[in-house]
């Protein structure tokens, strides 16, 4: 029923629902958003910090607070980010597009440059895809999983200055400060990474909503209740 890009085409009538996102993935999609939702704001407050108050910094700890929130949506982000690859192998297909887009296939990149084109408007012909189209897959791949990595690298990185030498930290992550020694540095791609995820961000709700008002398929829905539903008004995309 699908080509190699998982696109629908040309099809005798839309097929019914089909369960696309498994339990795990949905927890980990909601859980991942919040993660992402706190560390940036907390992150952009330890980058620009609040003002300061009068009185001993200790009883008012604002900043020490927010680092402290900022700590544990990192570590929930961390977690849930390998736990996701893992389920990127022990899941089912559609789950392995995050680490396995394929990209090696003809169908893929004619498919890629069709939703660019459809997201852009320059075309109103839309495709139906069970799981993620080609341009989601690539976007998927490079943010939540490359930028994704750096920035739990970086990220740890700057923390193990806080733990210490020879902390599980710095064992971990210290070597970042062998490639660039200056912390500062450090920081700054850090928070330039930050940036990239709030752009993923948008790029990522403005498409799943695009998706609900104009394409023949569900967006938002589908990683609340795992299920794709196609809508039948008029021919597919084409080949």
């Amino acid at each position: 029923m699908a080509t190699t890009s998982d696109a629908l085409r040309k099809l005798d009538k839309v097929p019914g629902p089909i369960y696309v996102f498994e339990l795990p993935v949905r927890i980990w999609h909601w859980l991942h958003a919040f993660s992402i939702f706190t560390l940036m704001l907390t992150g952009y407050l330890i980058a620009v910090p609040l003002p300061s108050l009068h009185g001993e910094a200790s009883v008012h700890f604002i900043m020490g607070n927010i680092r402290m929130i900022h700590f544990i949506a990192a570590m929930v982000f961390t977690v849930g980010l390998f736990v996701r690859f893992y389920w990127a192998i022990v899941g089912n297909e559609y789950s392995r597009q995050l680490l396995f887009p394929r990209i090696f296939r003809k169908v893929f990149w004619h498919d890629f440059w069709h939703e660019v084109k459809w997201y852009a408007f320059l075309t109103r012909k839309c495709g139906k895809f069970v799981a993620h189209n080609p341009l989601a897959q690539i976007a998927m791949f490079l943010f939540n999983v490359v930028l994704a990595l750096f920035m739990v690298v970086t990220g740890f990185a700057l923390y193990s200055q806080g733990t210490g030498i020879d902390s599980w930290a710095d064992k971990l992550f210290g070597w970042v400060f062998l490639i660039e020694p200056s912390s500062q540095t450090v920081r700054m791609w850090h928070l330039f990474g930050m940036w990239m995820m709030l752009f993923f961000v948008i790029l990522h709700v403005y498409m799943s909503i695009r998706e609900d008002v104009h394409s023949r398929q569900n967006g938002v829905g589908t990683m609340i209740s795992g299920w794709r539903r196609f809508r039948d008004d008029g021919p597919m995309d084409p080949q």
